[in-house]
């Protein structure tokens, strides 16, 4: 029997769309979610198949990770130790040393989350009397309510101020800060924390480094934690934030969206191209996601097999980690690991020259 390849050819196309799912987003998605951050949703899932993120923060991922954070994070009987806390620890000494020209300091988190991994830190500064003000920032207003009850629970007579910030957008913004007089500025500086390994959670670090450099004077300093390591030796063993916040992130998403839990599941793997360790959702079946919001209305066309980046982490080898440093205009003052030598401390300053 002769097969007209120009009829196979069709019948496999109409099967195709007769088998092509739809997804819409849930209501609960686009009242989460600006226009401005739907349309950067759009454009990371056309241009490169992914979903930055941090994006899962807001809405009921605040709660997500909270969850984690409190459940997998925090120290345990069986578990007596936490990288923030101990790194914090571990380098506050030599951190109130480098403010010793300052009489105040004004803490800005970066990324506050739900504030366990600075409770102590804050504690510790207050004791000294050297706390002026903390600023909690984040992407997520969930989170920021949560830091904010956190916070006033714990510290209720220290200055507390809180603010939405994407910070691989802008800058911290100056107006957060009381104004200053010339010579108050002399004996006031401030310490910029990103912690949680955040760093290695972004897609672009070189605009991040950018921006919190571009947030900072000469008396300041930057501290942030990663992991530290070679990406491309994984093991392939599936723990921490890769396992339990990449599961919730998944479910959050694949509901958001509107797409079938059969036709879709989340896979592991190192990124090449990226040089992460990254979760991916892939997508089983031919599918449209079909965006409709406010001036928006696009629709994406995902082909069964492809896959869409969800949750990615980059460690760092630390000849990597000073030439990003650099190329930011900062340098490096300090930096310890923690017993394991699986995660670092960086503490930054602007660069002299």
């Amino acid at each position: 029997m002769v097969i007209n390849s120009h009829s196979n050819s069709q019948l496999t196309s109409d099967i195709s769309t007769l088998n092509k799912r739809i997804a819409k987003p849930s209501s609960d998605f686009y009242s989460i979610f600006s226009e401005k951050e739907v349309l950067g949703i759009i454009h990371a899932l056309e241009d490169r198949r992914e979903i930055p993120l941090k994006y899962s923060y807001k809405g009921r991922g605040a709660k997500i990770w909270d969850n984690f954070y409190l459940k997998y994070a925090l120290p345990k009987w069986y578990r007596t130790s936490n990288v923030e806390i101990d790194l914090l620890k571990q380098n506050f000494t030599l951190i109130i040393d480098k403010f010793q020209n300052c009489q105040k300091i004004n803490v800005i988190d970066v990324g506050a989350g739900n504030l366990y991994p600075v409770k102590q830190f804050i504690y510790r500064l207050n004791e000294l009397g050297l706390i002026n003000k903390y600023i909690a920032l984040d992407i997520s207003e969930d989170l920021l309510n949560i830091s904010n009850a956190n916070f006033k629970k714990w510290f209720p007579t220290i200055k507390f101020a809180s603010a939405l910030i994407d910070i691989e957008e802008s800058c911290i913004p100056q107006s957060l800060l009381e104004n200053q007089t010339q010579v108050e500025n002399e004996y006031m500086a401030k310490i910029i924390l990103h912690l949680g390994v955040t760093m290695g959670n972004h897609q672009n670090r070189t605009k991040v480094l950018t921006n919190l450099r571009n947030s900072m004077q000469k008396n300041d300093f930057l501290v942030f934690t990663n992991e530290i390591g070679s990406n491309s030796q994984w093991d392939g063993s599936v723990r921490g934030g890769s396992k339990y916040h990449a599961e919730q992130v998944y479910r959050w998403i694949q509901n958001q969206l509107g797409i079938k839990s059969e036709d879709c599941q989340i896979l592991r793997k190192y990124d090449s191209e990226t040089d992460s360790l990254v979760a991916n959702m892939q997508i089983l079946s031919n599918y449209t996601i079909y965006f409709n919001f406010m001036t928006i209305n696009q629709n994406i066309e995902i082909s069964a097999g492809e896959e869409i980046t969800i949750w990615r982490h980059h460690k760092y080898e630390m000849p990597e980690l000073l030439q990003e440093i650099e190329k930011a205009g900062l340098e490096l003052v300090h930096y310890s690991t923690n017993k394991y030598l699986s995660h670092t401390m960086v503490i930054c300053q602007i660069a002299s020259n």
